[in-house]
Formats: C-alpha cells, sequence, structure tokens
C-alpha cells in the first residue's frame, strides 16, 4: 500500500507492506541512517523518533501507522533549542560511539522544547527510556542541564 507522510518537513510518499515497521521504512526505503536499530524491543531507545511532536519509537511502530502524520527525525530538528543543545553536547563531550546519540538528542530536544527549566531528576527520568552502551550517562546528563541553564537564563 502507498502511504504518504510528512518527513522532516517535506512530504514523502512510500510504498510499504502492512505489517512493515516504520524503522525499516525510515533506513532502507528513505534513506535515514541516522534513525539506529538497537534491539528492535522498544527498549533502548536508538530509533526514537517524533511523530506529531511526540517521541515514538519506529522499531514498534507499523509504517502504515504515520500515513498523513509528521514525523521528525534529528535531521529535521531545529530552531534556538536545538543549536543550544547541539553546542552543549560538544562542548561536554556527550558523544562517546554516538550509535545512540540521534535518539538522546531527539527526547533531550523534547523535554527542553517542553521544560526548559531542569533539574537533574526530571532529566533522568524523562530519558529513562534511552540507553547508552558506552556508560555516557554522566557527559549526556551534563550537557542537557548546560543546556537548560543557557535556555532557561533567557526566559528569566
Amino acid at each position: 500500500m502507498r502511504i504518504c507522510f510528512r518527513l522532516n518537513g517535506r512530504f514523502v510518499e512510500v510504498d510499504v507492506e502492512p505489517n512493515e515497521l516504520l524503522i525499516n521504512v525510515l533506513r532502507d526505503k528513505l534513506g535515514v541512517t541516522s534513525v539506529k536499530y538497537g534491539c528492535g524491543i522498544g527498549e533502548c531507545g536508538a530509533c526514537t523518533v517524533l511523530v506529531d511532536g511526540e517521541p515514538v519509537l519506529p522499531c514498534l511502530t507499523l509504517a502504515v501507522d504515520v500515513n498523513g502524520r509528521d514525523v521528525v527525525t534529528v535531521e529535521g530538528l531545529s530552531g534556538r533549542v536545538y543549536e543550544v543543545l547541539k553546542k552543549a553536547l560538544l562542548e561536554e563531550g556527550a558523544i562517546q560511539c554516538g550509535y545512540c546519540t540521534p535518539g538522546f538528542i531527539v527526547m533531550a530536544y523534547k523535554l527542553l522544547k517542553e521544560k526548559p527549566c531542569l533539574t537533574i531528576d526530571d532529566a533522568r527520568e524523562f530519558l529513562r527510556g534511552n540507553l547508552c552502551r558506552c556508560t555516557g550517562y554522566v557527559n549526556i546528563l551534563k550537557a542537557i542541564l548546560r543546556a537548560s541553564k543557557e535556555l532557561c537564563s533567557k526566559q528569566h
């Protein structure tokens, strides 16, 4: 069947099987390799994308379920929150092997958009579904709190 959805701001049409997973469509048919296949069972968060602004795991989502919807991967993020977050991640050395990074960025972006003034507990709770096999949590959390501090200071 043919589905149409907006991917990172542009409309795409693609033929899919009724049981085809979104992760396979994004990676194999649309070439979006930032969406990582980590576990395939929704436990690691490496494949996280936003669908209509909410975090979704494409390894558990059928492609047909995004027909007519808005899908954003890390490539589609933009604006002040994204720029501040990206800078903080680099400055804190929060990117190790990089495999989990797109999922963490998508989740951190969503969190900072909703709640720019965070505590470490806020960040830990929101990111509990994202795993880093390099044990980079300390620097990832430091980067998110650094971004939060900058974003929060601009609000006051």
